[in-house]
């Protein structure tokens, strides 16, 4: 930017970086850099997944979304739930599709059904028969957390029976080597089933949804 700033001078003028007109506009040069680096962090920070500490924060203030205890990556998920839930109709698949949107996952690695599609007779009741542990862990989401998730998205004459999070590993059936997604994984890692369990803090607390 200095240098452009140094050919915009009429020939009159020495330009040069150690002359006194150089030493002004390099004052005048660094500023404009800092200007522009923060409006570049703000254009960032206008993007939930950008947004740290007091950004998060306004984002989730214009949206009547607030953090409480929650740390930056939980509260990013709150404020994206916000949003989702008022795209939901109630429908399964609408269920689902705003709980992915919260979660940054894909809408297969969860799975509600009804209580009565199980044949279990309990009226509005919806089980979470899968439910996405690897996005829960990288989040930092408890088990109690997410099921709050759940309940927000649900029709309100309607209630979570139980929630499933146990993993989808399976080991083989005799001398059969398993070789299903639920099976071991592959030499990269990227196939393969997975254990049950969800991260829960040492100290879990109700998120203000």
């Amino acid at each position: 930017m200095l240098k452009e700033m140094l050919n915009m001078l009429v020939s009159v003028f020495v330009k040069d970086e150690d002359s006194n007109i150089g030493k002004l506009i390099t004052i005048a040069s660094e500023q404009l850099a800092d200007a522009s680096e923060t409006l570049k962090t703000i254009e960032e920070w206008i993007s939930i997944d950008n947004a740290v500490g007091k950004g998060l924060d306004d984002i989730g203030d214009d949206l009547n979304q607030y953090r409480g205890k929650a740390t930056d990556e939980i509260y990013r998920v709150m404020i994206k739930g916000k949003i989702a839930r008022s795209l939901s109709d109630g429908t399964i698949n609408s269920m689902i599709d705003a709980l992915s949107k919260t979660l940054n996952c894909s809408p297969s690695e969860i799975q509600l059904v009804s209580s009565i599609e199980l044949g279990e007779g309990e009226p509005n009741a919806i089980i979470v028969n899968k439910a996405p542990l690897n996005a829960l862990n990288k989040i930092g989401l408890s088990a109690s957390q997410f099921v709050q998730f759940v309940e927000q998205v649900v029709p309100g004459d309607a209630s979570v029976s139980r929630v499933n999070l146990e993993g989808t590993f399976s080991f083989a059936i005799g001398s059969d080597i398993e070789v299903s997604e639920d099976g071991f994984a592959d030499i990269n890692g990227a196939t393969g089933g997975t254990f049950g369990g969800v991260f829960t803090p040492s100290e879990d607390y109700i998120l203000p949804l």
